[in-house]
């Protein structure tokens, strides 16, 4: 038996070494971390339990005998974060680049197997050159692909976080596009279907691995990517902070924490809006005064910046805050921004996460440009999800709630748990000015002093969409005191928390996509 045992000790260390200590530092020079340093620091300590440690690869290339291939270059497990159970598997890239081996995938596939099974949230450190083509070319590859499958049908089942944290090449690119969430690291993290050689030799485009898929071009301009990081650890950080907003699994409620007060005195909202309801602010500025310790977890912060989707709690409550941004292009929707909110608010849904909506919303864009995008087709999706959303929703207009951006932003029509207004808000059609200048239109070019006309106009309609004939025809729940926002929220929140919404059997809806 200690012979055994020596022999089990001796594999072991083996497969812990990976790629070997050349690997290593190419890896720790590149400013990465190694797969296992980085479950080490993705799990609470001394908690991870790894399966397949002493995997290799198939044995099924000639190009491949005679070589070890540590754990198959991924590493998989179980272990807790903040107490609660998680898996992970973390690609190894000082194993053949991290490149996905025939036994490397049946060890992810039986992670996803037990994830499923027992309902544990997921989580993907990726660093991986794709699908290893040494064992993947040729006929063989037809049996490939039930790793997309497999995660697809978790969406919305279990919470899935992918880190792109090295090259994330070909068909690896898919599994962060599957995930709830993806993270990147900044200027070593990558995600494309093509590397540029296989572009260049395919459309002739000579392109950097920075320029066609880093973290800028996905988490600034696509918008596949969520948030950008400075590195490793800080990503890693991330995702332990972002699951602690969410159950384990759909059908549970997020976890409750301790309730922690503003960093600011409630006071500070009588300021935040510029007397002039035409200067812009940042709305991040007034939420800020309204969430637990001040703490926002913003998901795409540089895409779509006209809009904000952020995770917080408010009195312990984890909560999805889908807000305008005055600070960029006045907070008026565009295609990009709809899609934004539209995926925010079916991530939260799916997770019984709260919505809380914050209006100040001067409508959709308009002109040739967005049509030829399909703005009403990417309208549309936001307005969908929001009507078909059965967690609590609760929504604050604190300036404009204008034309279809009022709906889309969970207006009285879409059935908020709550719906109140600051004393500053407009709710319209439109803004006084543009209904001016068509409903009377002929009346001030006939005017001896247009311009002064115009403007009495517009200041005779704005009395017409102020808060108070709405509250007074019961349109809005409350009018409230800005200093009351946090516990209005609350207390509705509170109210509305064990209520079931009921929707019409069907098998799904057919959203606008």
């Amino acid at each position: 038996m200690q012979d055994a045992v020596a022999e089990l000790r001796a594999r072991r260390t083996k497969a812990e070494g990976m790629g070997g200590e050349a690997e290593i530092a190419k890896q720790h020079a590149l400013g990465k971390l190694t797969a296992r340093e980085r479950l080490d620091l993705l799990f609470d300590p001394g908690t991870f339990i790894e399966t397949g440690r002493l995997a290799d690869h198939a044995g099924v290339s000639s190009e491949l005998k005679g070589k070890y291939m540590a754990a198959d270059g991924v590493i998989t497990g179980t272990g807790r974060i903040h107490g609660r159970l998680v898996c992970a598997a973390a690609y190894d890239f000082t194993i053949m680049a991290g490149s996905i081996g025939i036994v490397g995938e049946t060890k992810v596939t039986r992670l996803r197997q037990w994830a499923l099974q027992e309902r544990l949230p997921i989580v993907w450190l990726l660093d991986s050159a794709g699908a290893r083509i040494q064992e993947m070319a040729g006929a063989m590859f037809a049996g490939t692909g039930d790793l997309f499958y497999e995660q697809a049908i978790m969406s919305g089942v279990i919470p899935q976080v992918a880190a792109v944290m090295g090259h994330c090449a070909a068909g690896t690119a898919y599994i962060p596009a599957l995930a709830d969430v993806t993270f990147m690291v900044s200027g070593t993290s990558s995600m494309a279907l093509a590397g540029p050689p296989l572009v260049k030799a395919v459309i002739g485009e000579d392109v950097t691995v920075e320029d066609l898929g880093g973290a800028k071009v996905h988490c600034q301009i696509s918008g596949v990517g969520d948030v950008a990081f400075p590195d490793d650890a800080s990503c890693i950080a991330a995702i332990r902070r972002y699951l602690s907003y969410f159950p384990s699994r759909a059908g549970e409620k997020p976890p409750m924490v301790p309730a922690i007060d503003p960093k600011e005195s409630a006071e500070s909202l009588l300021t935040v809006l510029p007397e002039n309801p035409k200067h812009p602010y940042d709305m991040k500025t007034l939420i800020r005064l309204l969430v637990d310790g001040g703490d926002l977890f913003e998901l795409k912060p540089q895409y779509a910046q006209n809009i904000v989707t952020a995770l917080a709690r408010i009195g312990g409550r984890s909560v999805g805050i889908i807000a305008s941004q005055p600070k960029v292009m006045a907070g008026v929707l565009t295609t990009d921004a709809a899609d934004k909110a539209a995926r925010f608010v079916m991530l939260c849904d799916a997770f019984e996460i709260p919505l809380l909506f914050v209006q100040d919303v001067p409508g959709f864009m308009v002109g040739s440009k967005v049509e030829k995008e399909g703005i009403i087709r990417h309208g549309a999706k936001l307005l969908h999800v929001v009507a078909n959303a059965t967690v609590p929703k609760v929504t604050v207009v604190v300036r404009k709630g204008y034309g279809a951006g009022y709906y889309v932003m969970c207006g009285r029509g879409f059935q908020p748990d709550g719906l109140f207004a600051w004393p500053t808000a407009e709710i319209s059609l439109m803004g006084p000015e543009g209904a001016v200048n068509i409903i009377y239109r002929k009346r001030i070019a006939e005017a001896a002093d247009p311009e002064a006309e115009r403007a009495a106009l517009v200041e005779q309609y704005r009395g017409y969409i102020g808060p108070y004939l709405s509250a007074e025809k019961g349109l809005v729940d409350d009018v409230i005191d800005p200093r009351e926002t946090r516990v209005t929220i609350l207390r509705t929140l509170e109210l509305s928390d064990q209520r079931t919404a009921v929707r019409p059997l069907r098998k799904h809806g057919v959203m606008p996509v």
